[in-house]
C-alpha cells in the first residue's frame, strides 16, 4: 500500500469555512430496525431512547498541509501533511516527493519556519523537526 493512495481531490467549496448553525450539524444515525440515515443535531431529542449509546466526535481538523521549498541549489517544491505532534517542535508527516525527503533534507517554509526531515519510516511517515513551534504559524501558512 502506498500514501498516494490516500491521494484525493477535494473540491474547495466542499470544506467548511466556519462551523454550522447551532443544531444544523449533521448526524449519522444507525438504527438496528433499518438503514442508517441522516439527521441533524436538532433531531436528538426525537431519536434518542433509553439506552441508546451516542458517540461524538470532538476532533478539531487543523490547517496541517504547508507548502514549502526544498532548501538549497535548485530546491524543488516540497508539501508536508502533518499527521501527529511527538515532540516540542517535531512532527511526524506525509511529505510529497517523500522520495527527496532524506534525513538531513530542510524545508523552507513561509514566515521563516524552516522543518528538517530526522527520520522516515518504512511506512512512508517523516519524522520532521521544525525550527521553531509551528501551532502559531499554521493559520497563515
Amino acid at each position: 500500500m502506498l500514501t498516494s493512495d490516500f491521494d484525493y481531490e477535494l473540491p474547495p467549496s466542499s470544506i467548511a469555512q466556519e462551523p454550522a448553525p447551532r443544531g444544523e450539524s449533521r448526524l449519522l444515525v444507525l438504527d438496528r430496525e433499518g438503514p442508517e440515515r441522516h439527521a441533524r443535531v436538532r433531531d436528538l431529542p426525537r431519536l434518542l431512547r433509553p439506552g441508546d449509546l451516542l458517540v461524538l466526535n470532538d476532533t478539531r481538523v487543523i490547517p496541517a498541509r504547508l507548502y514549502g521549498r526544498r532548501a538549497g541549489a535548485g530546491g524543488g517544491a516540497m508539501e508536508l501533511l502533518l499527521l501527529e505532534k511527538t515532540g516540542e517542535r517535531e512532527w511526524d508527516a506525509l511529505v510529497k516527493p517523500g522520495r527527496r525527503a532524506r534525513p538531513g533534507t530542510v524545508v523552507e517554509l513561509d514566515a521563516g519556519l524552516a522543518a528538517e526531515v530526522v527520520a522516515k519510516d518504512p511506512d512512508g511517515r517523516h519524522r520532521l523537526r521544525f525550527s521553531e513551534p509551528v501551532e502559531p504559524h499554521l493559520d497563515r501558512l
